[in-house]
């Protein structure tokens, strides 16, 4: 059967629990050329290109050289961009046959993909009942917006299966906490509904605030006008969760909502440098949008210069560029064929010391999805002919930095700063030293690496501050003695042009 038509159980909207699994840990890991790639495809349709002037081609080229190596995110963004026509070669069925590999690799997002295709009609006999099926198996395994959208659903005080809402308030508070931990911005704003019902604490409205306040960081544009609007001052008739009214607060949030609302891609992970919650005063402001937008943003460090391997000295199947290097996957095959893009090299487990020493220096080479392993024949002395049950192990490409930390951005979504002097480190478990913009970071073999060194996890803390809790904060299974923070910029709060500076 089509992974298209899998049979699920049906959607129930008063199941009794919800386990929170977390998508990072489901999905295979990301090569770091296709991770360029991806993200010069992205750079590519920047919401300030008008779209009849974007290079599409060149787009749905990147993307696709990446979705061969299995980046996953590269994978659903071809299928979209074959489903809005953007390769003439390419179209409906195609973006569903890219979602099915997607959902054969166990990637929770393309289980949330194919149940909109269902309820969009895209796959043939698609409805309801099957898209609600699929999401609720997206959610189950880990995909945070499908989190957001079921805990929407079910945070109703009463069922209307006519209108898709049912009244399951603890399920829904556990969906929307996992996809709110995993940095889904929706699940925020909806989240944030379950401590402002009639009756709230002040507790419950003192963490729908923060739970907002994040929600902006994260990137959602409905978080950020909502606080706008509470802020600005609500009807007289209302309650309220923000503490007074505050039309300078207000504006700001009105500023950033706008810009989510035209990029959805932005992130302003350092959003209490500019905009803390009260009692914290408001830093002064030029009242330019860009002034704001910018200091806001993530910060990225001047990339080191990549240091010139072996490999990028070589040519054919073999080269590799010399900002990367080599890293062991646990991706392996006996078939005769790649069944996806990337460095293969042979291994024989069965054979003798001999051969296996002498597969281990044939080189890591390049194979397109579908291309013909290259022979491998016994060394001199070791037996004849071709060598059997070859397998072959994928070498996925790292970043070569010797593990620096260098969170990588879409341009344009992050601001370059000078790393500060000297480097500063701290263990996850300590107070913050010195305020500052800090950067989680995971040794560059660990597993969750790409799910913890991204710029929307920075975070800007004042001296004394803790730094998140790992598990409780982002349900992430580390320990404190795992991650290390690093200080990136410790430059103070500047929204004044030069000629106002004291």
């Amino acid at each position: 059967d089509l992974p298209r038509y899998e049979r699920l159980p049906l959607f129930n909207p008063h199941r009794p629990d919800f386990i929170c699994q977390v998508e990072a840990t489901k999905v295979p890991p990301i090569d770091a050329e296709a991770d360029k790639w991806f993200n010069e495809a992205l750079a590519l349709e920047d919401p300030e290109i008008y779209e009849d002037d974007r290079d599409y081609k060149k787009i749905v080229q990147l993307t696709r050289k990446a979705a061969e190596r299995h980046h996953w995110k590269a994978m659903l963004n071809l299928a979209s961009l074959y489903l809005e026509g953007r390769d003439p070669q390419h179209g409906r069925e195609d973006a569903i046959r890219i979602v099915e590999e997607a959902m054969k690799l166990g990637i929770p997002a393309a289980y949330d993909r194919m149940g909109t295709y269902h309820m969009d009609g895209i796959v043939q006999g698609g409805d309801a009942t099957t898209a609600y099926a699929f999401w609720q198996k997206a959610a189950d395994i880990g995909n945070p917006q499908a989190m957001a959208f079921l805990g929407e659903k079910l945070k109703a005080t009463w069922d209307n299966p006519r209108e898709s809402f049912w009244a399951n308030m603890p399920v829904a508070r556990k969906m929307l906490e996992c996809g709110f931990a995993q940095g889904d911005g929706k699940a925020a704003y909806y989240l944030h509904f379950l401590y402002t019902r009639e009756g709230s604490s002040k507790e419950d409205k003192a963490r729908a605030l923060a739970i907002l306040h994040e929600g902006v960081k994260l990137g959602s544009t409905e978080c950020a006008g909502d606080l706008a609007s509470e802020f600005r001052g609500p009807d007289v008739q209302m309650d309220t969760y923000v503490p007074f009214i505050d039309k300078a607060r207000a504006e700001r949030y009105l500023v950033l909502s706008l810009a989510l609302d035209f990029n959805p891609l932005r992130r302003f992970p350092n959003l209490d440098k500019v905009l803390p919650l009260p009692p914290a005063p408001l830093p002064r402001w030029d009242g330019k949008r860009e002034t704001l937008l910018k200091a806001a943003m993530a910060v990225t460090p001047p990339k080191a210069a990549p240091k010139p391997g072996a490999a990028s000295q070589r040519t054919g199947r073999e080269y590799l560029d010399a900002a990367y290097d080599f890293r062991e996957s646990d991706d392996r095959t006996g078939d005769s064929h790649a069944p996806f893009a990337g460095y293969w090299r042979p291994t024989a487990p069965h054979e003798s010391e001999l051969v296996r020493s002498y597969l281990a220096g044939i080189l890591p080479a390049l194979y397109r999805p579908g291309e013909t392993f290259d022979q491998q024949r016994y060394p001199t002395g070791a037996g004849r002919g071709a060598i059997p049950g070859v397998v072959w192990q994928r070498l996925l490409t790292a970043r070569h930095n010797d593990g620096a930390v260098e969170p990588v951005a879409v341009a344009g979504l992050s601001r370059q700063v000078a790393r500060p002097e000297p480097h500063r480190v701290c263990g996850a478990d300590q107070a913050c030293p010195v305020t500052g913009t800090w950067q989680p970071w995971l040794a560059p073999a660990h597993p969750l690496r790409h799910a913890v060194n991204q710029p929307w996890r920075q975070t800007w803390l004042t001296e004394g501050q803790r730094f998140p809790d790992l598990r409780r904060d982002w349900l992430l299974p580390l320990e404190p003695d795992e991650l290390t923070w690093h200080l990136l910029d410790d430059e103070v709060p500047n929204l004044l042009p030069d000629t106002e500076h004291v």
